[in-house]
């Protein structure tokens, strides 16, 4: 336990783990940088971070429909699960789907669900959904950038906190206008898929609810942390979350091959730090596998991210400073209503 900002926060004893790479039947073809080493790589941050022993293993198993349908339209999941068995192919240019996406998919959203029910059981610890596809693109009715179904939109009950490299657009239309998610968004701009403006602040019914802070190539640590401090937490303050969602993409690392941000393993570190600074009380942190692909800076991501959210020294790598940005963090915090 640790005292910040005369908020005690609290480290987690038991890391809740929900991941079934045997039975990863998502076949996105060769060379596709969404590619099943992704999850493995993952986990190999846990046994490097010295976290084994805490693991809690949860039983894989996949959402029902009744649960996929609390975002994704009954037509749109027909249609996906017939393509899929028809053999699949390209959704779209870089999105692809194969005869087990489906299947696999519908475990990557049990994954969060199974997360979430056992933080809640506990009511201590904290949780790693690590499963792929990614989704946080996927719109309700659309899959796109690599995502089929949106686990974290549908386990979500407070704040969703994304710090994937890309603007997560699937997940801020999701919940555009509910009064119930405080969605936040760091990410790359301008990059895919182009969304995710500072102007973009929530609907008529949740105005500033959406919190986009795009960053320009080269941002370090430092300024995602600025972000935090001065834009995301006093939101978070005023909004009060019962739960934090974190859409972890590891693209933001500096060596990953699909962006330009300029963030390290202990960056993710620090990022993890406010993370559980933001949750109201033990238990109640669930970071899902986003993106990333490069394999070795997901393994040193992955790890440093969990060992802060347990309490611990993992940083393979030291956090980065004195890249740009910080100009574009002010004027998110501006486009905010009210500020």
């Amino acid at each position: 336990m640790r005292r910040l900002a005369g908020k005690l926060t609290y480290a987690a004893k038991i890391l809740y783990l929900t991941a079934s790479p045997e039975l990863d039947d998502h076949n996105t073809g060769r060379d596709h940088p969404e590619r099943p080493q992704r999850v493995p790589a993952a986990l190999e941050g846990i046994d490097a971070a010295g976290l084994a022993e805490s693991v809690v293993n949860l039983p894989p198993r996949p959402a029902t429909r009744d649960e996929l349908e609390l975002v994704h339209p009954a037509g749109y999941l027909q249609g996906l699960e017939d393509f899929c068995s028809s053999g699949g192919g390209h959704l779209d240019v870089d999105t692809v789907a194969s005869v087990g996406s489906f299947r696999t998919a519908e475990l990557a959203v049990g994954g969060a669900l199974a997360a979430v029910d056992a933080l809640g059981a506990a009511g201590e610890g904290t949780a790693f959904v690590a499963h792929r596809p990614p989704g946080h693109h996927a719109m309700a009715d659309q899959a796109m950038g690599f995502c089929l179904l949106n686990a974290v939109a549908i386990a979500a009950a407070s704040l969703v906190l994304d710090w994937d490299v890309h603007h997560g657009n699937g997940t801020q239309a999701i919940f555009w206008d509910d009064p119930d998610v405080l969605y936040v968004s760091t990410h790359q701009w301008p990059l895919y898929p182009g969304t995710g403006s500072f102007d973009a602040v929530g609907g008529p019914n949740a105005p500033g609810l959406t919190i986009n802070i795009p960053l320009p190539p080269g941002a370090t640590g430092d300024v995602v942390l600025y972000a935090y401090d001065e834009v995301v937490a006093p939101a978070v303050a005023r909004f009060s979350p019962t739960w934090v969602l974190v859409s972890s993409g590891f693209d933001a690392h500096r060596a990953d091959p699909l962006a330009n941000l300029a963030l390290s393993a202990g960056d993710y570190a620090d990022m993890a730090g406010r993370a559980n600074d933001f949750a109201p009380e033990p238990g109640r942190v669930v970071v899902l596998l986003e993106g990333g692909y490069d394999l070795a800076a997901i393994t040193h991501s992955a790890g440093a991210v969990l060992s802060s959210l347990m309490g611990g020294g993992y940083r393979p790598e030291p956090a980065t400073s004195g890249g740009p940005g910080r100009d574009m963090v002010d004027r998110a915090r501006r486009a905010q209503p009210g500020l």
